[in-house]
C-alpha cells in the first residue's frame, strides 16, 4: 500500500532539499510517469467532490420552507429540514441531491431537489500549483484551465541565473502517491523544445533547483 503524503509536507521537503544544494529525489520511473502524465488536465476538477467549509443551497422545489443554505460541517455533514444529518463530504453535488430527494420522500410527494456550492472552501490549497526554487518569485495560485509548465515559471518571474534548468522537477500526486516528473526547461526556454511541457493539474508542485558550483 502506498504512503501518502500531504502537499504541504511534499513544499517543506522539497525546500530543504534545495536550501542543502540538493536536486532532490529522482525521477520516477517510465510507467509511473505516464501514468501520471495521462490524467486529465483539461479541467481543473475532473468531478467536484464537496468538503468541510463547503457552504452548499438545498433548494426544494415548491417547498421554499425546506431550502436552506448551509455550510459542511467539520464532520462532512450537513443538516437538512426533516431529513436531519445527511453526508456531504466526499460526494458530489448530484449524489447528495439525490440522497436528500429520496429521504424527502418519505414525507412530500415527488421532491425535486437542487444543489448548489456557493463557497468551495475545501479545495482553496488543493486545487492550487506551486513553483518552488530557483525563481525570482516562488508562489501558489490557483490552477487554471489550460495552465502548462511555462506558465506558472513565467508567473513566477521567470527563473534566476543560477537555476539547473534541465534537472527541474514536476511533482504530481496520483493515487496517492507523489511522481516525479523530468521537465527539460532549459530546452523549453532556450531552445524552442517543449516536449516537457507538459499541461498542469491542480496541486501540482514544480521544483527547480540551483546549479552545484
Amino acid at each position: 500500500m502506498s504512503r501518502k503524503f500531504p502537499i504541504a509536507a511534499v513544499v517543506v521537503l522539497l525546500s530543504a532539499a534545495l536550501a542543502a544544494g540538493c536536486v532532490g529525489p529522482s525521477a520516477s520511473s517510465r510507467d509511473k510517469i505516464q501514468r501520471a502524465l495521462s490524467v486529465n488536465t483539461t479541467t481543473s476538477v475532473d468531478e467536484y467532490l464537496l468538503g468541510a467549509t463547503d457552504v452548499v443551497q438545498v433548494s426544494v422545489w415548491r417547498n421554499e420552507d425546506l431550502s436552506i443554505t448551509v455550510p459542511v460541517r467539520p464532520d462532512g455533514k450537513i443538516s437538512v429540514p426533516l431529513v436531519g444529518d445527511v453526508q456531504a463530504a466526499g460526494r458530489t453535488p448530484q449524489a447528495l441531491a439525490d440522497d436528500i430527494e429520496n429521504s424527502l420522500a418519505r414525507y412530500i410527494r415527488q421532491p425535486q431537489v437542487s444543489i448548489v456550492v456557493t463557497s468551495m472552501g475545501s479545495h482553496e490549497f488543493s486545487h492550487r500549483v506551486r513553483v518552488t526554487g530557483a525563481v525570482e518569485a516562488p508562489l501558489s495560485m490557483p490552477h487554471r484551465p489550460g495552465m502548462t509548465v511555462l506558465d506558472i515559471v513565467l508567473s513566477a518571474g521567470g527563473t534566476t541565473p543560477f537555476a539547473a534548468l534541465n534537472k527541474s522537477m514536476l511533482y504530481r500526486k496520483v493515487g496517492g502517491e507523489i511522481v516525479a516528473i523530468p521537465i527539460r526547461l532549459e530546452d523549453i526556454l532556450n531552445d524552442g523544445d517543449v516536449s516537457t511541457n507538459y499541461a498542469i493539474r491542480p496541486g501540482d508542485i514544480l521544483s527547480i533547483p540551483e546549479r552545484s558550483f
